[in-house]
């Protein structure tokens, strides 16, 4: 079944945030419902895959100011098609970071969630059923900003340096800090 690793992961993942428990439960109902969940063409929403990507010393992770959304988040995107969500979370990171020395720190779910994405001329408003894994970079290179992005950050594990309070973000920052 092409949704088996995916379940699989989710099955062992065991979220302790309310948000997430939720989340859980219906990113498990929307792939039973979607064949078709990892396309991109699906209208109503589909499965994204994205990190936490931090650097050869765990001392900072890497945020984008996103070019079309305007807010910081973490680097991810699109499976389109691919049902492996950690092969995309790694091959995303690579892309818009632009460094390729980049390894999965565990192949377990770090975190999950469900957001709307705004319409836009070009697309309806969908959901992003996001599956966020644990990643790092294994080299010195540095990264480099690519049109998707407005720029691209380290931020420490001092919060004030975390450029927005989003709970989709802080979320993850927290579990990085051990909180």
């Amino acid at each position: 079944m092409i949704h088996s690793t995916l379940r699989t992961l989710l099955h062992a993942y065991n979220p302790t945030a309310p948000e997430e428990q939720e989340a859980k439960k219906t990113i498990l109902t929307f792939i039973d419902k979607y064949p078709n969940c990892f396309e991109r063409s699906l209208e109503v929403g589909h499965i994204t895959a994205s990190s936490w990507l931090l650097n050869k010393d765990n001392t900072h992770a890497l945020m984008m100011h996103h070019a079309k959304l305007g807010i910081w988040v973490q680097l991810g995107g699109h499976c389109d098609g691919n049902p492996n969500p950690l092969e995309v979370s790694i091959k995303e990171a690579q892309e818009e970071s632009g460094i390729n020395s980049i390894v999965a720190l565990s192949p377990a779910i770090f975190d999950i969630d469900i957001h709307l994405v705004p319409a836009t001329s070009k697309e309806k408003a969908h959901y992003h059923y996001d599956i966020r894994f644990l990643l790092q970079v294994t080299s010195d290179e540095p990264f480099i900003q690519n049109r998707e992005s407005k720029e691209l950050r380290w931020v420490s594990k001092n919060r004030e340096e975390l450029p927005t309070d989003s709970r989709s973000i802080t979320r993850m920052f927290d579990k990085w800090i051990g909180v």
